[in-house]
């Protein structure tokens, strides 16, 4: 069963910087490209940023040159590097698993997508 476990949270002052961790485990074979969303309370949650199989990465226009993805396939690991943070980056971030470009990986159906973590808080003060 593939399962998503958000670290790395924490509580910081504006400008300074914090580095997220999605470890995904049950997948030996399959292979997801992963996002980002993130939810304030009493909003949507929203998209943050997005990684695929490869590295070909997207960013919303509210992190665009703070924020950087990147995986370590090895480690089945995403990161989210925040760098400058704001006090409105204050918010629950989940990673999750994007459907794949190839169902079928490895003679394996890799259905796992759409899967979220439980979320790791950030919180930044002024």
């Amino acid at each position: 069963q593939v399962q998503l476990v958000e670290s790395g949270g924490g509580s910081v002052q504006a400008g300074g910087s914090l580095r997220l961790s999605c470890a995904i485990s049950g997948s030996t074979v399959c292979r997801y490209g992963m996002s980002w969303y993130r939810q304030a309370p009493g909003t949507e949650r929203e998209f943050v940023s997005s990684i695929d199989t490869a590295d070909t990465t997207n960013y919303a226009d509210s992190v665009k040159g703070r924020f950087t993805i990147s995986q370590d396939n090895a480690k089945n690991t995403v990161f989210l590097q925040m760098n400058n943070l704001k006090p409105e980056d204050t918010a629950m971030y989940y990673c999750k698993t994007e459907r794949p470009i190839r169902l079928y990986q490895g003679g394996v159906y890799c259905d796992a997508y759409n899967l979220w973590g439980q979320g790791t808080q950030v919180t930044v003060s002024s």
